[in-house]
């Protein structure tokens, strides 16, 4: 069993520093997701500073994953084109190297989706982003810190499990990340932004731990900040990319709350 050492102390410090080399090198993620997402995930990628790019065409998608530096696969609209796209996205990005993220959305609502997901789970993807109900329906039991370790560990991946605590483990460490506001299940797409930023932080970060627990910090503390000036769902889901293109190194440290 693997020893669930929780070094995260210093997770904050870190989380500004990939911030800043973030913003720095702005880096390109090519997301192959829903149709739902696609604006969300597009301008929350261009709030953090980076280039998003977004096309599922089979004749192209190829290229755009070559070319970029990280990958967003999601699987929240399981048409026969995205999974097309995704095929060719994942091989082309284990050919050249490019890390990338699952998100395999309501997995646990459809077992053709499961068994879809299962496979791309086998195929090393660097973060596996989720939430408990789809963890279940991908692992085949509870997202306890001892079925994430042990996940983890067997697919030599990260498991980052969004919830009230979000839990990131590797399989020998785990971070509990409790930051975030209600108001952020209220807005479309927001998993699906937190995956794709994860995706950002992978591309300036090779420990696949540090980068899924900072994009998981980066989006709690903005949507924390961001609940504080919204109204409502409306007007936080505004309010959030605002505050993501003005949370910085120091905000990070402040307001962080990592076990």
């Amino acid at each position: 069993m693997h020893e669930l050492n929780p070094p995260s102390g210093d997770l904050p410090q870190h989380a500004a520093a990939l911030l800043e080399r973030l913003r720095a090198r702005g880096p390109r993620v090519h997301c192959v997701t829903n149709a739902v997402a696609q604006n969300f995930t597009a301008n929350v990628l261009l709030a953090a500073g980076c280039v998003p790019s977004m096309t599922i065409s089979p004749e192209e998608v190829g290229q755009f994953v070559a070319g970029a530096d990280a990958l967003l696969v999601n699987l929240g609209t399981f048409d026969k084109e995205r999974r097309e796209a995704v095929e060719i996205a994942v091989e082309v990005a284990t050919q050249h190297k490019v890390p990338w993220v699952l998100d395999p959305v309501l997995i646990n609502r459809s077992p053709s989706r499961a068994a879809f997901a299962r496979g791309l789970a086998e195929r090393a993807p660097k973060v596996v982003r989720l939430n408990a109900a789809e963890f279940a329906a991908l692992a085949g039991r509870d997202g306890n810190r001892e079925a994430l370790s042990s996940f983890a560990g067997q697919h030599g991946t990260v498991v980052a499990l969004s919830g009230k605590t979000d839990l990131v483990s590797d399989g020998k460490r785990i971070a509990a990340i409790t930051n975030g506001d209600s108001l952020m299940a209220k807005v479309t797409a927001m998993g699906c932004a937190g995956s794709a930023l994860i995706a950002a932080f992978l591309a300036v970060e090779p420990d696949a731990w540090r980068a899924a627990s900072a994009g998981l910090l980066l989006l709690g503390i903005a949507g924390e900040l961001a609940a504080r000036e919204a109204k409502g769902p409306a007007s936080f889901a505004v309010a959030i990319v605002d505050c993501l293109h003005t949370v910085d190194g120091k905000a990070i440290v402040q307001h962080a709350r990592v076990n």
